[in-house]
This record gives C-alpha cells, structure tokens and sequence, in this order.
C-alpha cells in the first residue's frame, strides 16, 4: 500500500494532473472570493438596518466579522477544492487506467448525479476532519489516534468504491471493499495522513483518486 501511496504521491505532479490540480485551485479561488463579497454584502446590509449605532460599532462588528468569515473559510477551502475536483474525478481515473494499464479496458464513467454525491460525502468527511482536528487541539489528552481511524475508514470507502464501481456493480464494489477491508483501511490512513496536513490537503482528492485505482487494480487482480 505504502509502494502504491508513493507511486501516486508522485504522479499528482505531472503535467496532465498538474493541469487539473491547478484549474481546480483557480475554481477554488474564485469560488471562496464569491463566498467572501456575499457575506460581506449581507453582513453591510445588515448594519444599514441599525443606523442610530456610533460608528465605532460598525467597525468593530465589520473587523470581527472579516476574521470571522476568513477563518471560516480557510476550512472551507479544502471541502470546496473537493468538489471542484468531483468534476474531474473520472478523467483522473480514466488517465491512470490508460497509462498505467494499457491492457486493461478503461472503466466507465460514474452518473452525474453519483458522482455528484460522492463529491458532496468527501466534502463532507473533509469539512468534519478539519472540525475534530481543531476540536482535539483544544481538548488535552485527547489522542489524534480516533482522528485517523474515523477518517481512514470513511477516506478508503469513499475512494475505493469510487474508483471500484468504475469497474463493477455498486454491490459488487461494496463486497469487495469488505473482502479486502484491511488494505483498502490501511489505504484511507495514508489519505487521512495527506488529508491532515495543511496546504497538502488541497490535492487530497486528486492523490486519492489516483491512489485508489491503482489499489483497486491491485487488489482485484488478486481477488480474480
């Protein structure tokens, strides 16, 4: 698992998912700068409606409230940069599957809509990892162990059936994540390791993309 991590670790960074790692950053960007003016805009219209407030008031409401919504979204940057990248997730599988696997046949395409929920499911995983990373900070004692687990569970089974189902029925990609549940855990930990580290966390679902086929090529070949 280990070997494979590094393999994809190393593949983020060529030029055709270099290509798709920085538009998704771009679409990022400019996706939290539209989140920043429409809160700004709401929280400026809000102030309007109490005018008889001094003007210091307004400025301190406005201060902690820019803090407050750049903090937000600092850990909404990664839950966005996810979906933004569910948009391209099955063109980064199907770019390892040709030139990795050239005698294999190419997976197919998830639905819209399933790859849709899959994107919003790992948008969600990542928004609560960042939320239980800083709520184990602020608790003494409290072990990062649990941090992991949780999201080295749910990483591998979002990743695996992803690029599984590409291949197989959904039960079928379900069966066999169970039947390999050990390698496809031990896969989501090294994600959640990537997923931990800041700046890192940003090409989370491009490394896991291209992770998870090559461990689902791995493992099925073993399961034939």
């Amino acid at each position: 698992m280990f070997t494979l991590a590094l393999r994809a670790f190393s593949q983020v960074f060529e030029p055709h998912f270099r290509k798709i790692l920085i538009r998704s950053l771009l679409a990022t960007i400019v996706v939290l700068i539209a989140m920043w003016l429409a809160i700004n805009a709401g929280v400026q219209v809000l102030l309007s409606n109490f005018s008889d407030l001094p003007g210091w008031v307004d400025w301190v409401v406005g201060a902690f409230t820019g803090v407050g919504v750049f903090i937000a979204l600092g850990y909404l940057l990664a839950p966005v940069c996810a979906i933004v990248v569910a948009f391209y997730q099955d063109s980064i599988a199907e770019i390892v599957e040709r030139d990795d696997y050239p005698a294999h046949p190419v997976g197919r395409p998830l639905p819209f809509d399933q790859a849709l929920l899959s994107a919003l499911r790992f948008a969600g995983i990542v928004l609560l990892a960042n939320i239980v990373a800083l709520l184990l900070l602020l608790v003494p004692g409290v072990n990062l162990v649990a941090f992991f687990l949780i999201n080295g569970y749910l990483l591998g089974r979002e990743f695996f059936e992803f690029a599984a189902t590409r291949y197989l029925k959904v039960k079928d990609a379900k069966l066999l994540r169970e039947f390999h549940s050990k390698q496809v855990f031990t896969a989501g930990l090294l994600i959640a390791v990537v997923l931990s580290i800041p700046i890192l966390n940003l090409i989370t679902p491009i490394f896991a993309t291209i992770y998870m086929v090559h461990v689902y090529k791995r493992l099925h070949g073993k399961s034939l």
